[in-house]
């Protein structure tokens, strides 16, 4: 209350009325107009409506303060975010119209008492217990805080001494979210790449029938090769193709229906959540973050290693942001897992010119997924974890799991903590030490390991050997006959740390084609005939690329020059790397050796050694 309309109401608060009970009809200020304006979200205008609230002119300097932070550039990211935050204004308003008994009130007329009652009135309808009254009343004092800023005449020194202190609710801090156990994240994560794999063995199977396949309008709807090849080359397949002459009975129950040819070439809108779970559990990063890449995403790639480029939008100022991780011809690594990504997503992307990473085709067409919604519904969440019987793991209270992103990240960082053997100063990558301690490493998941001593080092259950070609598989395991490598030497070549071309070498500088302490002379793909050569799942698209490279040389070359300089190269990759391999790893090697272009991670030395 200002100074001209009589003395402040201090301890008027004997009965608090209920944060639900129904407000006064607000007094008619029709000089003012209503209280509407929109919010923009994703190229979306969503309309926020405050007319029926009493207190208009208090209303309308509040509004200003959710406008202020809220919408494209502001802090807040999502609607869903929003919503939250109108909820909390309203109940404000209506509190204190009621408390104060008077419908025109404005914004000088707030009091520290009101926010201390209203406070109150959460914990009296939320209980003490739940974190709903911090959550609200927090939401509430940072609407004050930027409407203050917008509007600072328009608040009296002492409310704004009172909002500068936050939510005073409870005393506790808010828990912080709890990660997965190891084996229920690791069930998770297994299941996610499964589905991943499997949608890249359905969608390259599916290009390969296609590609034998012709003209159905020409020849007849009878062969799947025959649809595939319309999907694949001029549109995917519409409810109408079913009333073509000889199509209806082969569409809907020969080949599976209209759906099951498209998923053949296209991703459908459930195959995104596998990808995007996997992404979250192989980095780290935000689940928003993640539904927002692009798919210029991966930069400088080097060595076995590539950066991910995203935005995380709360970090205000520093909103683009980098990730090294590493990078090669299996699924777990983050970059072959975004390859893939990029590779199935493809055609996608071309057909609406999109982009966005997140392309798939449904009911709706073409189109960019998480483009309005950023959340996944607990429907389609919940309907996955039961698909793969994961609902059946419990978590640490007892109770049947369910998939919460946030919670994958925490057992992401989790891991991350547990390597770093609980030294914060190796963990606090992209936080500060207090976030790091507080929401990262404090929390129940470590409450065990925190009375106990952390032993040192990583398990290592490889087994190694020394034959040439040495070839390791994606966990270390070893592909062919020989006598184990030295820990050290394993350990380099899964890493990536001692990368060269086609392989990761034991010693650069010690090669058996030149002197001790000197580089290696050889050409770059002499690594197939050297025994320091470490060939591992990684290194498949690399491998691949270059023997195409090889094979395509057949036809540019005399036989005698070609044996001369390929010959012994091509028979060690077929019969001594390739063939180590299972199908399926060489077609996602493949996969992912097309998603990166012709010349995926080749130096540049060697495209000018063979121009």
């Amino acid at each position: 209350m200002s100074a001209e309309t009589g003395p402040r109401r201090r301890g008027r608060w004997a009965r608090l009325p209920d944060v639900e009970e129904t407000p006064a009809a607000p007094a008619g200020v029709p000089q003012l107009g209503p209280v509407i304006f929109t919010l923009r979200y994703d190229g979306h205008d969503h309309g926020v409506d405050f007319s029926d609230l009493p207190c208009p002119r208090l209303v309308r300097v509040l509004a200003e303060g959710v406008k202020a932070y809220a919408g494209e550039g502001g802090t807040i990211t999502t609607w869903n975010s929003v919503a939250h935050v109108l909820s909390a204004l309203r109940m404000f308003v209506s509190f204190v119209a009621r408390a104060e008994h008077d419908d025109d009130l404005v914004a000088a007329d707030l009091e520290p008492d009101h926010v201390d009652a209203f406070e109150q009135a959460l914990l009296v309808k939320y209980g003490a217990a739940s974190p709903q009254p911090n959550v609200v009343a927090s939401a509430m004092i940072r609407v004050l805080r930027h409407a203050h800023l917008a509007s600072p005449e328009a608040f009296e020194a002492d409310l704004v001494e009172r909002i500068g202190f936050g939510a005073r609710v409870s005393s506790r801090s808010p828990k912080p979210v709890n990660a997965y156990s190891p084996r229920v994240f690791e069930a998770i994560r297994d299941a996610a790449l499964a589905d991943v794999a499997a949608a890249g063995k359905r969608m390259t199977e599916g290009e390969a029938l296609a590609a034998t396949g012709q003209d159905p309008d020409e020849v007849g709807w009878g062969r799947l090769e025959d649809v595939l090849w319309l999907v694949a080359n001029r549109r995917p397949l519409q409810e109408a193709d079913t009333r073509h002459r000889g199509s209806a009975y082969q569409l809907g129950h020969v080949f599976g229906g209209v759906r099951a040819c498209n998923r053949r070439l296209y991703l459908a809108i459930h195959d995104l959540l596998p990808f995007v779970v996997a992404v979250i559990c192989l980095t780290g990063m935000e689940s928003e973050s993640v539904k927002r890449l692009r798919a210029s995403c991966l930069v400088s790639p080097a060595r076995g290693f590539v950066s991910i480029q995203y935005v995380k939008r709360r970090a205000k100022g520093r909103e683009v942001k980098q990730l090294r991780v590493s990078d090669g011809g299996t699924l777990k690594q983050p970059g072959g897992l975004l390859r893939l990504a990029l590779r199935l997503t493809e055609r996608a992307r071309a057909r609406i010119g999109s982009d966005y990473l997140w392309c798939y085709h449904g009911q709706a067409g073409t189109r960019a997924a998480f483009d309005r919604h950023l959340g996944i519904l607990a429907f389609h969440t919940d309907g996955w974890m039961a698909s793969h019987g994961l609902d059946k793991l419990t978590d640490f209270d007892g109770t049947s799991v369910r998939l919460d992103m946030r919670r994958l990240r925490k057992s992401f960082k989790s891991q991350q903590y547990l390597k770093a053997a609980g030294v914060l100063a190796d963990f606090t990558q992209g936080h500060t030490p207090d976030v790091a301690a507080r929401h990262y490493a404090d929390i129940e998941a470590h409450e065990e390991i925190h009375d106990l001593a952390l032993e040192a080092g990583l398990h290592e259950a490889l087994e190694v050997s020394l034959p040439a070609p040495v070839v390791l598989d994606e966990d270390g395991g070893r592909l062919d006959e020989g006598e184990p490598l030295p820990p050290e030497q394993v350990r380099a070549a899964l890493s990536g740390e001692s990368d060269v071309f086609l392989a990761s070498c034991r010693d650069f500088y010690d090669s058996p084609f030149g002197s001790k302490g000197k580089a290696c002379p050889v050409a770059l793909w002499g690594c197939l005939e050297c025994p320091n050569a470490v060939f591992t799942a990684r290194h498949l698209p690399q491998v691949l690329t270059f023997l195409d490279f090889i094979e395509r040389q057949r036809d540019e070359l005399p036989v005698a020059e070609w044996n001369l300089r390929y010959g012994l190269a091509w028979q060690r990759i077929v019969h001594g790397v390739r063939n180590r391999f299972r199908s399926d790893q060489i077609s996602t090697a493949w996969a992912i050796a097309e998603g990166g272009g012709a010349h995926l991670l080749l130096p540049p030395e060697f495209t000018e050694g063979v121009a």
